[in-house]
């Protein structure tokens, strides 16, 4: 029997059976419903129906009994953590760019979560065992900066900050093109898309979703800019800067990929299509994290520099 407890913070109005799907990657929905039909999923103590929406603070407890979450065993993984900062109630880490958060179907073992356990004795355990620590998450080929909590106490906290949006997030991405504004506010709802739902888009039926953003430097075919999201959604700054006609480069999922290169002079595209493919993901980093210490409540904030890589990426379009 595993069990898994969550807390809605961000995800007010969701199906059940969705939230719980998205949030256990070695489940079927199908299975899902199977197990909330049982009476296996419980919210605030009572028994609902999978299509039941979700309303803010929910606390949904799951005991499921699956082979494949029998399977899934969170392995100690000895990894070289880049540790910005440490002590009794969190964590901040630099996340390299293609390291995955949490296990999931595929990505059972190599992840955050398995170099967070072997490295520390305590993290937080309210999101279950693939989970522990895991406040939030940042897409497995975005780097920079995230936050783990070592207690429950700690994890609570952080996560009603992230709830009421009081924690303030910057991220650095390089876009293609030149846009008309130099600062600005993107305001489109976000949901996940009926064609493939590994993805999202913009759809006035989904839920809120705010970016604000403002150019940093401008270039030839590209911008670097600043990404501060006052939302939470998934893929959030990818889908916006999309729906703004300025993919993130590399960005295969939103149209920032090598098709992008065509329609260049052959010296061009084969020059950027060169530079894409050495460096191997899309051009986002967390940037920057502010938000209140979950114990002392005095406000912290947290930067991690671009990655070499990065800072070689910017230079290299430019020769």
């Amino acid at each position: 029997m595993t069990s898994h407890s969550f807390v809605i913070t961000e995800e007010v109005g969701q199906r059940l059976d969705r939230f719980i799907s998205d949030q256990l990657d070695t489940v079927s929905r199908t299975m899902i419903q199977k197990h909330i039909r049982s009476g296996a999923v419980v919210v605030n103590g009572k028994q609902v129906k999978s299509n039941y929406l979700l309303v803010l603070n929910d606390r949904i407890n799951i005991a499921l009994k699956t082979r494949k979450e029998r399977e899934l065993d969170v392995l100690p993984e000895t990894m070289d953590l880049n540790i910005i900062h440490e002590d009794d109630s969190i964590i901040v880490i630099n996340k390299p760019a293609g390291l995955v958060v949490h296990p999931g179907i595929g990505n059972e073992s190599g992840t955050l979560v398995n170099g967070l356990i072997d490295q520390f004795s305590q993290l937080s355990n309210i999101n279950g065992n693939i989970r522990k620590g895991i406040v939030h998450r940042l897409d497995a080929d975005t780097s920079g900066i995230i936050i783990i909590a070592k207690t429950n106490d700690s994890h609570s906290h952080l996560a009603n900050q992230f709830k009421n949006r009081t924690i303030k997030k910057e991220y650095r991405a390089l876009t293609w093109g030149v846009w008309d504004e130099v600062s600005g506010k993107i305001d489109q709802n976000i949901k996940r898309s009926r064609l493939d739902p590994r993805i999202y888009c913009v759809d006035q039926n989904g839920k809120n979703s705010i970016t604000n953003y403002l150019i940093l430097e401008q270039y030839r075919y590209y911008s670097y800019v600043a990404f501060m999201p006052m939302t939470g959604r998934t893929h959030q700054i990818r889908v916006h800067a999309a729906w703004s006609g300025h993919p993130i480069f590399g960005d295969e999922k939103y149209g920032g990929g090598m098709n992008k290169c065509k329609g260049f002079l052959s010296d061009i595209r084969k020059h950027l299509s060169e530079v894409m493919t050495i460096f191997g993901h899309h051009a986002l980093h967390a940037y920057k994290l502010e938000c209140k210490h979950p114990k002392t409540d005095q406000q912290i904030n947290f930067t991690a520099p671009l990655p070499d890589t990065f800072v070689n990426l910017i230079e290299s379009i430019n020769d």
